[in-house]
């Protein structure tokens, strides 16, 4: 009876060994998947891997605090139009269109609750729920930058375009697709 109960004494502690070393596995693949792009950038931030996931931890809990809701059909509606006027204006003024869709973006996430002002870190809360759109985002802002600097192309304003519109159609709950540039998905983002 004694090597029975060795033997079940082992067992647990290697089940419990396995749970406790399994645990940042588990943590690591969630945080991965949450954040995508995000996840390799705050490896990249932080001096360690622990330090990097205890940032994004601490923004999913920054994330739960707010008060993020989804749009009304008639703000949806609003911010297409305004979407469209603003994508007929880059043939004239394409720095002035990218500028533009900055700033609906901006406008579109205050109004869905997240925070827009420096202080409050917007981009580390987007990344909660927007990390693969937030990456291309960040390219968008990246070549108004150059823009702005006189070193972008049309070419690079145009793709600057196409990244932000795939932030604010993720602000939108719709996704690009094919047959149509927005689309409602099963999924309020």
């Amino acid at each position: 009876m004694s090597t029975l109960l060795i033997v079940i004494g082992i067992a647990a502690a290697v089940l419990l060994a396995g749970a406790v070393a399994g645990r940042p596995y588990l943590r690591r693949q969630h945080l991965r998947r949450r954040f995508g792009p995000e996840y390799d950038r705050a490896l990249g931030q932080f001096a360690s891997r622990r330090d990097a996931e205890r940032n994004l931890v601490e923004r999913e809990r920054r994330f739960r605090d707010l008060d993020i809701r989804p749009l009304p059909a008639e703000a949806k509606t609003k911010y297409e139009a305004d979407w469209n006027t603003l994508m007929e204006r880059f043939v004239e003024a394409p720095a002035d269109a990218v500028t533009a869709a900055d700033e609906l973006i901006a406008r579109v996430m205050h109004a869905r609750g997240y925070p827009t002002g420096a202080a409050d870190k917007p981009m580390e809360v987007l990344s909660v729920s927007h990390g693969h759109a937030l990456d291309r985002y960040r390219q968008a802002q990246e070549i108004g930058r150059l823009s702005g600097a006189g070193k972008a192309s049309t070419e690079d304003l145009r793709q600057a375009l196409l990244h932000h519109r795939t932030l604010f159609l993720a602000l939108l709950g719709r996704a690009p697709d094919a047959a149509s540039p927005a689309r409602e998905t099963s999924r309020e983002s």
